[in-house]
């Protein structure tokens, strides 16, 4: 309770120094503590229940405990897996709680433990004081959980917290057995306390006990969701969701082998779990794949059968399939996202781990390849396959993401929407030239150089990609009104989708993922034509004569003062005034005196002159040494 206290401090600390907004905030919160009015007062003769505390613009009879508890949690802090400030917002509540039921622990020199008993139970909110206490325990656990993982001995605390909210949690079920509480809330809190037993079962691996109470919660929130309409069950629903994986889990450590199976499905479906089950899902999907590992000793692609001696990389390439699986599956494309890149980073690691084998074992490929006539070792052909595997993922990813990008193009030219930035056929361009850029890395992978038929294929597909990308590029001059370079490109595209046709006999089976080239052809030919019309329409509109009030010549003010012009840019920040700087001119250049009279200027001897200055020097030098004075 004292690192609880010290944790609250700080939270409610960090309030106060936010100056107005905080106390807006602090002002929000003290809402939520105000007791009710009219029939649901809490008096002894009403039914007490949570629902009542919900805010004023609910109606009654929605929401309850986990509505209160999922409010909470998404508006302070977890939303973003802040659990440290929830658990400062559940004590600054708890100390507004306790101030307004004057409930308080003792004064500022002494404690003194006080408990919500049936004889004070005069008012619903202290229900909710009870389990602000249960939250304020689990944020704390949760908090320590994610610390846990570089600092093992948090652990202990962490399981501390959990028992310290379950103990929290027993004490709302006893209290709401109450006659005065109403039967949903007692129903919440008995799937309350379930939920929270669960997770502390589960944290000390009693995989039976966490079972039979995952189960009693799961039980609950069903059979509530049957109870109400379908908007009130939806926040049930989403509950039973979130622990059936762990049910699952329990199950398959207890001994359910068909667990496994449904865990892996509900793994794929998501795109990756959260919460408890997250961690533990993934090291038992790579102890099971580890298991089979033992088991594979080579891989054969494209006639060749190569040795697979690193455990990282069976793992990988047992997981390929389910991956790949799992990819066209998903249901959204956001989830298909996070399986490509889940994908493409094990198979990053795989790759590292290949290339620091071929660091000590350069010398002996080396040797291979003059031995062999330039067929690469088996180390190398296993990089170079791995390698296959990435660039043809990021392709597919890419060109996933182009497909979604094409039905948000489609939607928009449909509809227009304002203050939303819309997908744009740059954006389409990029992606095939990263998907071009994949396709020349995969032309140089080692060990393929020589193999016709792959390059034949590489060729093809490199073809189609290129008719894409023309194709969006001639959309993107279609925007700005070019309609020669668009008409160009779409000529080009027709080239490029007449050489995949007459090529694609003998590789009919590698062109069947990539995009159907003849639906190109159609919608270029269409494309033409709207081109074309349109180009004729945008040449009678400039040969229009334009009203001489709103031409714009480019001319800045100082030259136009004699010509009546509407122009808007006067009152906007870039005016043309004058031309700044103003343009070079021609000057006078300064004249240039050549002093002509000197070649013909005959000066008198100076010979004597010169004689006598020379004499007389060294004269007065003789003197100078002897001492002689004139």
């Amino acid at each position: 309770m004292a690192a609880e206290r010290q944790g609250g401090g700080g939270g409610s600390g960090r309030g106060a120094a936010g100056g107005g907004g905080g106390s807006a905030d602090e002002n929000k919160e003290n809402k939520e503590n105000e007791r009710p009015t009219g029939a649901q007062a809490g008096g002894f003769g009403d039914s007490l229940g949570l629902e009542s505390i919900l805010p004023r613009w609910r109606s009654w009879g929605e929401g309850g405990l986990l509505q209160i508890v999922k409010e909470s949690q998404q508006q302070h802090g977890l939303r973003h897996g802040d659990f440290q400030r929830y658990r400062g917002y559940c004590s600054r509540r708890l100390r507004r709680l306790r101030k307004t039921l004057n409930f308080k622990m003792g004064n500022r020199h002494k404690f003194t433990g006080k408990k919500v008993t049936e004889d004070i139970l005069s008012d619903n909110r202290y229900l909710l004081l009870i389990l602000m206490d249960a939250e304020r325990a689990w944020s704390y656990a949760m908090q320590l959980k994610q610390e846990a993982n570089t600092e093992p001995r948090k652990r202990f605390h962490l399981l501390s917290r959990l028992r310290k909210a379950v103990k929290h949690a027993e004490e709302l079920e006893r209290l709401c057995e109450s006659n005065r509480v109403d039967a949903k809330t007692k129903l919440e809190a008995q799937a309350y306390m379930a939920y929270l037993t669960g997770m502390l079962r589960f944290e000390h691996q009693e995989w039976k006990a966490a079972m039979e109470a995952f189960n009693k919660c799961k039980t609950i929130y069903e059979k509530l969701a049957n109870a109400f309409t379908e908007e009130q069950a939806v926040l049930y629903n989403q509950r039973v969701e979130e622990i059936s994986p762990n049910i699952r889990y329990c199950a398959y450590n207890i001994g359910d082998q068909s667990a496994m199976n449904e865990l892996m499905q509900m793994r794929l479906r998501s795109g990756g779990t959260e919460g408890l089950l997250a961690e533990k899902l993934e090291a038992l999907i790579t102890q099971t794949r580890a298991k089979q590992a033992a088991t594979m000793s080579e891989v054969e692609w494209r006639g060749r059968t190569v040795p697979v001696k690193i455990d990282k990389v069976r793992i990988f390439l047992l997981g390929l399939a389910d991956n790949e699986a799992a990819i066209a599956q998903a249901e959204n494309e956001e989830t298909k996202e996070r399986l490509f890149e889940s994908l493409l980073s094990e198979c990053r690691d795989a790759i590292q781990a290949v290339r620091e084998d071929l660091k000590p074992d350069q010398k002996q490929r080396e040797h291979s390849l003059e031995n062999d006539s330039g067929k690469v070792s088996n180390i190398q052909y296993l990089h170079s396959y791995l390698t296959y595997i990435k660039l043809s993922t990021a392709i597919k990813r890419n060109e996933s993401m182009a497909k979604s990008l094409q039905k948000a193009l489609l939607q928009h030219q449909r509809s227009e929407e304002d203050g939303k930035r819309m997908p744009r056929p740059q954006d389409l361009i990029r992606l095939y030239d990263i998907i071009l850029q994949n396709l020349v890395e995969l032309t140089q992978l080692p060990g393929l150089e020589e193999d016709k038929n792959f390059q034949n294929e590489i060729g093809l597909k490199t073809l189609v990609y290129k008719a894409y990308r023309c194709f969006f590029i001639a959309q993107s001059y279609v925007l700005v009104k070019k309609w020669g370079e668009a008409l160009v490109l779409y000529e080009r595209v027709l080239k490029y989708a007449r050489q995949v046709q007459s090529g694609a006999g003998a590789h009919t089976n590698s062109l069947k993922e990539l995009p159907d080239v003849q639906d190109l052809i159609t919608q270029v030919n269409a494309e033409k034509y709207s081109l074309q019309a349109a180009a004729i329409l945008d040449a009678n509109d400039t040969n229009e004569t334009e009203s001489p009030s709103q031409v714009k010549d480019g001319k800045p003010l100082s030259e136009r003062f004699e010509t009546f012009c509407l122009d808007p840019s006067l009152v906007s920040k870039q005016v043309s005034l004058v031309h700044f700087p103003p343009g070079f001119q021609p000057i006078p250049c300064k004249p240039l005196f050549f002093d002509l009279a000197l070649n013909h200027v005959a000066f008198p001897p100076l010979e004597d002159k010169v004689e006598q200055k020379a004499k007389s020097g060294l004269t007065g030098y003789i003197k100078g040494i002897f001492g002689f004075k004139s």
